[in-house]
């Protein structure tokens, strides 16, 4: 199992400067060890639900075959949106919680915090009838107040900062498929218009299970791997 441990005094990380910070993530993360053994992976999505990229992303991954975890903003789950938490949970998907607004976490107070996560909560349990069980923080703008507060598992991922308009779809996909080890988990964006995303799943999806990898939820991934989420821990993979 490979595993962040985040302890009182780690520093920061929002990525409010996008590239520069995610960068620091992504090292800091690829120093822990890999113990895992089967060739699982978890793609996930971040930012949804968003009429006309969520869409297209559910469709990818019916013609694949395949399931994946959604991170959602509370604020976006609107009566135009519900229909694609539905259809994503019918799939068999699993929805997770990614707060209300997007802000920086740390720099709320405790009870900002808990609005932000009851609130998406609520909104998910009324669609799918489950609470979700991760949370991602956005920016990954976490510290020790938030994992004494929040009490759900903290999950991260390996990502290919597909954000970025300029960072092309067979830039994302090199970039991912280069990343792939058994136990990972691929974040990655639903947010409005991020086509260049959706085209780059139509390559990496196929091209991992040609590898031998089988695509499972968030939660399955720890099920199937025999563990269970830490406390104080921030998850890349498992």
């Amino acid at each position: 199992m490979k595993i962040l441990k985040a302890g009182f005094n780690r520093q920061k990380r929002v990525w409010k400067q996008g590239q520069k910070n995610w960068q620091k993530v992504s090292a800091d993360c690829r120093k822990v060890e890999n113990m895992a053994e089967k060739k699982l992976v978890a793609l996930t999505f971040d930012d949804g639900p968003s009429v006309g990229t969520t869409d297209k992303v559910l469709d990818v991954l019916k013609e694949n075959d395949i399931v994946a975890s959604f991170f959602l903003i509370g604020q976006k789950i609107t009566e135009e949106s519900a229909y694609l938490v539905k259809r994503a949970h019918d799939m068999g998907c699993t929805i997770e919680n990614h707060s209300k607004t997007h802000p920086g976490m740390t720099g709320l107070t405790d009870e900002e915090i808990l609005e932000e996560i009851s609130y998406t909560t609520n909104k998910i349990e009324e669609i799918t009838g489950e609470k979700p069980a991760f949370f991602r923080p956005p920016y990954i703008d976490y510290d020790q107040r938030l994992f004494d507060l929040v009490d759900l598992g903290f999950i991260c991922g390996y990502g290919c900062e597909d954000w970025l308009p300029e960072v092309s779809a067979e830039e994302r996909t090199r970039r991912i498929l280069e990343q792939a080890h058994p136990g990972f988990i691929i974040l990655v964006h639903d947010m409005e218009g991020n086509t260049q995303t959706v085209e780059a799943i139509k390559k990496i999806i196929p091209a991992l299970k040609g590898q031998g990898y089988e695509f499972v939820t968030i939660r399955d991934l720890f099920a199937k791997s025999g563990k269970v989420p830490e406390r104080n821990t921030l998850y890349m993979e498992v």
